[in-house]
């Protein structure tokens, strides 16, 4: 029996069809290499939630930055360490993020713009086949989002054919 939650994680448009939208959306789908237009929509849920959380703590402090600041401290900390909030952003700074902030802390984007794959399709392919690992550790979801620590820490899995500087598939930057 259903609860009655939506547990889909992401809305869909209100307006399925409006060209405009749908040219946008496919042309982020293709610069960032996501498979379909729910991943997009999952990006956009997702941003929305922060916004919601960042206008929430605005208003509990009646629009004082500093006590939204405090009180939100994990939120904006979170923020930070993946590279959505820069060092010296204050909480009023997630109301102007925009849906390609996100997006280009996904592992999938980071790994592409590393340069161990030559476009944003074969990064997909490098991650989801298991050739890419994040301080050691093996992962196999392009849609993660890394933190700018660890941003150093990716390399190929030295199981991996592709761990060969020689390979065939390798990017041309990284010889």
């Amino acid at each position: 029996m259903s609860t009655g939650k939506n547990t889909k994680g992401y809305e869909t448009p209100n307006h399925p069809y409006q060209g405009e939208r749908i040219a946008e959306e496919s042309d982020l789908l293709s610069r960032y290499g996501l498979k379909n237009k729910e991943e997009f929509w999952r990006a956009q849920s997702e941003l929305r939630n922060m916004r919601r959380e960042a206008r929430r703590l605005l208003g509990e402090a009646q629009g004082d930055v500093e006590a939204a600041q405090d009180a939100g401290a994990e939120f904006v900390t979170r923020l930070r360490r993946i590279g959505i909030l820069g060092d010296n952003d204050n909480i009023s700074a997630v109301l102007s993020l925009d849906v390609t902030d996100l997006l280009e802390r996904r592992l999938q984007t980071v790994v592409y713009r590393q340069g161990f794959a030559s476009s944003t399709q074969q990064a997909r392919q490098f991650i989801v086949h298991g050739h890419i690992t994040v301080n050691g550790a093996r992962v196999t979801r392009p849609s993660v989002k890394v933190d700018v620590d660890d941003e150093g820490a990716i390399a190929f899995d030295e199981t991996s054919p592709l761990a060969d500087d020689l390979h065939p598939e390798r990017a041309e930057s990284q010889e």
